[in-house]
């Protein structure tokens, strides 16, 4: 089979398309024939070698996967040759190849109306914006919500979640193409953030209070003027962030606002299964709608992890194999 290996941390040109044996799954493992992998920012820090836990190398890239099933090892019991599934972490041998291996729970019935290409989209996105919404952002339907870069992948995912559970949501965006799509994925208002006092509409729309939650994708930038926006008890919660910011913690204490970071990493297997659980259902009774923005070939990873850390987001970007 085909398969992007790193053999050294660099930059997007490391990651080399190569021939390596097929895959066997063993006990409790299934074998998925890979028909789209999700590309997520976080494969970028780790094929960098920034990021805080390093794979050994050489190593194939990739969490996200969909597909259908090959094979199943012994043991297996909810899944069958032939089974459309989409995979949520494959830490044994990655995604970005032409075929992958996942532990059962790793593995998600993957409903016929939705394609092989949004079930890549749905793992690292999905699971993060039910993560930072629900179990660290503690989100309550009739609460104000700020998706702060609501047009990528895990932006989208947190408009669909928050609009499905009853909260009112404000989405931004840097283009009028993402402003669009965030406002056609449910967003009760959509604000430039590239505009310099799109802070000043927000609290206009908030009638002078403030939003209750902010899930935040570039912390870096933001952080610091999230905390001025906040009603009281609000939280942030730090999803993403490329660098370091300068806050004054004096917008926290009169708010008695919370700062709250998530990581997908630190979630049990308890709440994976309940997160997913959740997540499937939205798929089958059409809540939830990932956003594929591109579709690179699996041989042009390198342009794919280009692209994925360009400023505009739109959706998700999937490599096809």
């Amino acid at each position: 089979m085909k398969a992007i290996r790193v053999h050294q941390f660099g930059g997007p040109e490391v990651l080399k398309l190569e021939v390596v044996p097929d895959l066997h799954p063993g006990a409790g493992e299934v074998l998925v024939q890979v028909k789209a992998a999700g590309v997520n920012p976080v494969e970028t820090y780790i094929r960098n070698g920034a990021y805080a836990v390093k794979p050994s190398l050489p190593y194939t890239p990739g969490a996200d996967a969909a597909g259908t099933i090959k094979a199943v090892g012994e043991g297996v019991k909810r899944f069958a040759a032939g089974d459309r599934v989409y995979v949520a972490g494959s830490p044994t041998t990655g995604a970005y190849a032409e075929q992958a291996i996942a532990k059962e729970f790793q593995v998600h019935p993957l409903p016929d109306k939705i394609s092989f290409a949004q079930g890549a989209a749905m793992g690292v996105p999905y699971g993060t914006a039910h993560r930072a919404l629900f179990l660290r952002g503690r989100a309550q339907p009739g609460e104000t919500v700020l998706v702060h870069g609501a047009s990528g992948g895990v932006g989208t995912a947190t408009v669909q979640l928050a609009r499905a559970a009853g909260l009112s949501v404000i989405g931004t965006a840097g283009t009028d193409k993402g402003k669009s799509l965030v406002a056609k994925e449910g967003a009760h208002h959509v604000l430039d953030h590239t505009a310099p006092n799109y802070l000043d509409e927000l609290m206009k729309l908030t009638g002078g209070r403030g939003v209750d939650l902010i899930i935040e994708m570039l912390s870096n930038v933001n952080l610091g003027k999230d905390l001025t926006v906040l009603a009281r008890q609000g939280r942030v919660v730090v999803v993403g962030s490329r660098g370091t910011v300068e806050i004054n913690p004096r917008d926290t204490m009169v708010r008695e606002a919370s700062i709250i970071g998530m990581t997908l990493l630190n979630a049990t297997d308890a709440e994976l299964a309940g997160m997913h659980s959740a997540l499937v259902a939205g798929l089958d009774n059409g809540t939830l709608r990932p956003i594929v923005g591109q579709e690179i070939p699996l041989p042009e990873a390198a342009r794919a992890h280009k692209a994925v850390m360009e400023p505009g987001a739109y959706g998700k970007i999937v490599l096809v194999p």
